[in-house]
């Protein structure tokens, strides 16, 4: 197929150039009928603000355009097959869950997944097998899956349907993903992997193995993160053993059927750019990345990861493209950094919590971005380093579950104090955001030891979400 082409976009600069009346939605009609959004917006983008139609095809049932530009994505990522997602990666997961497990089948997972895994298991009603990650004390994060915890699961619970991995986690660690591969196909599973932070894995050179060029079933790619799409567009990508027709009807049961052109031309656009200058492209993120990792490094109290981390297990691969950086030694958590940064120095970085700080580097930076980052790290610690036996260590806390997320979630609850939570039965999720990581989910028994962790989580400034009650002052427990 010829990568240079953009399908939708193409379509819709036509349209846009044929002057068509409209009576059709959405009703602000090419912006003309809100004056004050096109003044914003712009009229370029409000004009190709459309809906389907006959010639523009649709998203929930293609047979045009929208298929010709996912049958291109699929080649550019060496996929057998492509969807394009407008609902965000949430969406693209929840499709890859909803395809592969039934209400009471068993999903192995890591434990530090993103909540719209376990919103995919309320959902549907799947059984979550977790899998405890380890942990390192030094980083403050829990790692990637050892293959043997993996061996293990699998021989404990042969029935389950598939094994879940994160590729890259949010602080740019990577399984051995290819023998994970190996090791569920050889029990007759299937492997689906969150991609949100890997769309990059598929374009560059020196980067961890991509899901579908390891062998995997399913892959939820966020295009907007490294990508260059727009915020909310992602892709669903598929191996030869997925059956796409049934892959459709399950996207179909939750995303939109008015999906935006905005979002699906922001992935053809992005897709092409990828397929023909991406291996430029993020040769240069890795520079950019490379020089403030030394440069971090420079200044003394600053834990940068590195591909020096690799130990060959939980740590099989580094994306170098990831600037997390560890602040134990300065004294501060990684959340202060993080609100000093924007409330000082005009810099926002993509996420804080106790231990550590991830900066995003990606095709959209500067050099001279990069530098003020690496000025104002420098200022931050010459101000503010602090002793740093006063931070609280990291220590991963496995969770007791008691009850499947679908059957807590919808069962009678009761709200009480957090205060007083410890000892009962949680049912609904509670994280710190970003990244998203529930420190309980439903189903699972609140400790005391939890509690307090969340209570230091908030004292530093980490936003707590998940909860009915937007405070999370207060909890849902078991009745």
């Amino acid at each position: 197929m010829d990568q240079r082409r953009a399908p939708v976009y193409e379509a819709l600069e036509v349209m846009r150039q044929d002057k068509l009346v409209p009576f059709d939605v959405p009703g602000h009609k090419r912006g003309r009928g809100n004056k004050e959004l096109m003044d914003f917006l712009g009229e370029r983008c409000m004009s190709v603000d459309v809906n389907s139609t006959k010639y523009l095809d649709s998203l929930g049932h293609p047979t045009g355009i929208i298929k010709e530009g996912e049958e291109l994505a699929a080649e550019a990522f060496g996929a057998a097959s492509a969807f394009f997602m407008v609902g965000g990666t949430t969406a693209s997961i929840q499709a890859m869950i909803f395809s592969t497990v039934r209400k009471g089948e068993k999903l192995i997972v890591p434990r530090n997944v993103h909540q719209s895994i376990v919103n995919a298991l309320v959902i549907c009603g799947a059984v979550p097998v977790y899998i405890n990650p380890q942990t390192s004390e030094r980083l403050g994060i829990a790692l990637g899956m050892s293959v043997m915890d993996v061996v293990n699961t699998i021989r404990e619970n042969p029935d389950a349907k598939a094994v879940f991995v994160n590729n890259p986690t949010y602080y740019g660690i990577c399984s051995n993903l290819r023998e994970i591969v190996s090791c569920a196909h050889a029990h007759g599973m299937k492997v689906l992997c969150d991609e949100a932070h890997g769309a990059h894995f598929y374009f560059g050179r020196g980067l961890p193995v991509s899901g579908m060029a390891a062998g995997a079933d399913m892959a939820a790619v966020s295009m907007h993160k490294s990508g260059g799409s727009l915020t909310q567009s992602s892709f669903l990508l598929c191996g030869p053993g997925v059956n796409p027709d049934h892959v459709r009807q399950m996207i179909n049961l939750t995303q939109t059927t008015s999906a935006s052109y905005l979002l699906i031309s922001s992935l053809d656009i992005s897709r092409r750019s990828l397929a023909l200058n991406g291996e430029q492209i993020f040769e240069k993120v890795k520079q950019y990345a490379a020089y403030a990792r030394d440069e971090i490094s420079e200044i003394g109290d600053y834990y940068v990861y590195s591909d020096a981390l690799i130990n060959g297990d939980t740590i099989f691969d580094f994306d170098t493209t990831k600037l997390s950086v560890n602040t134990y030694d300065l004294g501060l958590a990684g959340i202060e950094v993080h609100d000093i940064l924007h409330d000082e120095y005009d810099i926002q970085i993509e996420f804080g919590d106790l231990s550590n700080f991830l900066a995003y580097i990606s095709i959209g930076d500067r050099t001279k971005n990069i530098e003020r980052l690496i000025g104002a790290l420098y200022e931050i610690r010459r101000r503010y380093k602090r002793p740093k036996n006063e931070l609280p260590r990291y220590e991963y806390l496995a969770p007791q579950v008691v009850m499947t997320p679908q059957e807590a979630f919808y069962a009678e609850k009761r709200s009480l104090p957090l205060s007083e939570a410890a000892g009962h039965i949680s049912g609904e999720s509670l994280m710190t955001y970003p990244p998203g990581i529930p420190l309980l989910a439903p189903g699972e028994k609140i400790t005391q030891e939890i509690v307090d962790f969340i209570n230091s989580s908030r004292e530093k400034g980490c936003v707590l979400t998940g909860t009915r009650d937007i405070t999370a002052q207060t909890i849902q427990v078991m009745v």
